[in-house]
């Protein structure tokens, strides 16, 4: 049985607690989880004893390539040309994901009469336990990132910007060996530290904190790792401080991390540590990586989540300070029993950018 065979079946096992016959699968990362098909334009029926692949004529020489599914090819516009047909294809009711079907898709779906039943974070919640291909493929991604922050370490950056050097660490992710980035790589140089998704621009990296948060993707799957650089000489005391409550906070927050510790529970020890020093806890702890850079579970004061082993995520608290800089330091870990898999096993000593 392939991984995308005991895939499928479990989705099949979710059919009677959805209560439907059919499940139709349209997020295009979905797709791909549960059939190993790539493409921007098509979906899955998964009924009891079937599976139909739907896509158009442009996908159509690559979808006949898959194994162990009957290849329907639809029009341009896939989910008009399902609702039209949905009767004859799929047993109903059918469920649908309702987190990547709009309100617009939905009419057209419902147009021929099918009664529809809405789905939530089925697949989602199947992709945040990963196998062991899955965990190899993004310990390979995470090796990608760990070469690019070894070379960075040599970078001469005085004088760059914020954006140039974003440019050339993009570049040394193809140069590793990376398909492409994971993400948009984050370069945020001094008081722009201070902002967690700030958007590498034109400032130019002088005194203070710099944060580089980037991720490869290798064979479809993501790493993620965030570190945080002095450049400029010796920071101001508050920023050294936050550094080493930073520090501090990630490694009691990631020595909690464990098969069956709440997600919300390990969030709290980071949040804790923080907010007890008088900042303020603009994000959660920590995200699950996969397929996608975020994926489930959460860690954050708001989730509902149980660690697993299996699960990959980061665990990335933040301690910003709003007008001089910030410190972000993240690792990537699969939990397991045992203590977690560290897959960034870089150093979280305060380094010097030249």
């Amino acid at each position: 049985m392939t991984a995308e065979q005991a895939r499928l079946g479990r989705v099949r096992a979710a059919l009677e607690t959805l209560g439907a016959a059919t499940f139709l699968v349209t997020d295009p990362v979905n797709v791909r989880y549960l059939s190993g098909f790539e493409s921007s334009n098509a979906a899955l029926l998964v009924g009891a004893d079937r599976v139909l692949l739907v896509t158009d004529g442009r996908y159509l020489e690559a979808a006949r390539d898959v194994g162990g599914v009957e290849v329907i090819e639809s029009a341009r516009e896939l989910l008009p040309f399902l609702g039209a047909r949905l009767a004859e294809l799929a047993e109903p009711p059918v469920a649908f994901e309702a987190a990547h079907v709009t309100f617009m898709a939905y009419e057209a779906l419902a147009a021929g009469g099918v009664e529809l039943r809405p789905a939530a974070r089925v697949v989602e919640e199947l992709r945040a336990v990963k196998d062991e291909t899955e965990l190899e493929a993004i310990r390979r991604a995470a090796r990608v990132t760990q070469a690019v922050f070894e070379r960075l370490a040599g970078e001469q950056v005085a004088g760059a910007t914020e954006a140039e050097l974003a440019w050339r660490l993009a570049q040394a992710l193809h140069d590793a060996g990376a398909d492409e980035p994971a993400f948009p790589v984050i370069v945020a140089a001094g008081p722009n530290a201070a902002r967690p998704h700030h958007h590498a621009g034109s400032a130019e990296i002088g005194a203070g904190t710099v944060i580089v948060d980037l991720g490869a993707k290798l064979g479809g799957y993501c790493s993620d790792c965030t570190r945080t650089f002095a450049s400029g000489g010796a920071l101001p005391s508050e920023l050294e401080r936050a550094y080493e409550l930073c520090r501090e906070a990630q490694a009691e927050a990631l020595a909690a991390v464990a098969p069956g510790a709440s997600a919300k529970a390990v969030d709290a020890i980071a949040r804790r540590r923080i907010a007890a020093e008088g900042h303020a806890v603009v994000h959660g702890l920590g995200h699950g990586v996969g397929l996608e850079v975020h994926e489930l579970p959460r860690l954050a004061d708001t989730s509902d989540a149980t660690l697993a082993a299996g699960n990959v995520v980061t665990i990335e608290p933040g301690v910003y300070v709003p007008g001089a800089g910030g410190i972000r330091i993240e690792d990537l870990v699969i939990v397991a029993d045992g203590g977690p898999e560290v897959l960034t096993p870089l150093s979280k000593r305060l380094a010097m950018l030249a």
